[in-house]
């Protein structure tokens, strides 16, 4: 049994989504705790309500990034985790955080890598006047927003879409591919090797 460990930094959309999915499918793991660097994060009552272990480490009580990454780690790492999931998580991460969980954190970003890293992606994406959008689930590493994706969902974008109708429908793409990621993930079939991804095939 694996164990999953959820960073969310507010509702917790994505998190739910993969909760959702691991109840349903009976997946061989189980959501260890989901964390937070905010104390009013919506997410931690879903959680709560599910029976899921929460933890609130406030980035605003530390006064580098290297403090609070270390205390991040420390809270994370006492429910043993062998996978560890950002789900919203609105923190750049450090280069030794990254590098402890290599081949274990995945993210998902609401862009088709390597297009529009960033923050404001749907914005970038009309600005750019691209035909397609969407988003990418990816291993963390300490360039952000350029780890190995993993797998992408992808919608057009339409006359008169704006940066919300975008958001919204490319939302519903992300609860799919995300739980997705996260299974074949605890199913022993996706790994990374020599910086690429590797997904094994199902008989």
């Amino acid at each position: 049994m694996k164990n999953i460990v959820i960073l969310i930094s507010g509702r917790g959309s994505n998190m739910e989504a993969i909760v959702r999915a691991q109840q349903a499918e009976a997946w061989p793991a189980r959501i260890a705790a989901v964390i937070s660097n905010k104390p009013d994060a919506k997410g931690l009552a879903f959680a709560a309500s599910h029976g899921i272990p929460t933890a609130v480490v406030p980035n605003k009580e530390f006064p580098t990034r290297e403090a609070f990454d270390a205390a991040l780690q420390e809270t994370i790492d006492r429910f043993n985790p062998d996978l560890v999931v950002l789900a919203g998580f609105m923190r750049i991460l450090t280069a030794p955080f990254v590098e402890h969980y290599a081949g274990r954190m995945l993210n998902i970003h609401p862009s088709l890598l390597p297009l529009f890293p960033g923050l404001h992606t749907h914005r970038q994406a009309l600005d750019a006047g691209v035909a397609e959008h969407g988003a990418t689930v990816h291993f963390v590493t300490a360039e952000l927003d350029h780890g190995p994706a993993v797998i992408q969902a992808r919608i057009p974008v339409l006359p008169g879409d704006t940066e919300d109708s975008l958001a919204e429908r490319l939302l519903a793409e992300e609860h799919v591919i995300y739980p997705k990621a996260v299974r074949l993930f605890i199913e022993d079939r996706l790994s990374i090797e020599n910086g690429e991804v590797r997904i094994a095939v199902t008989p």
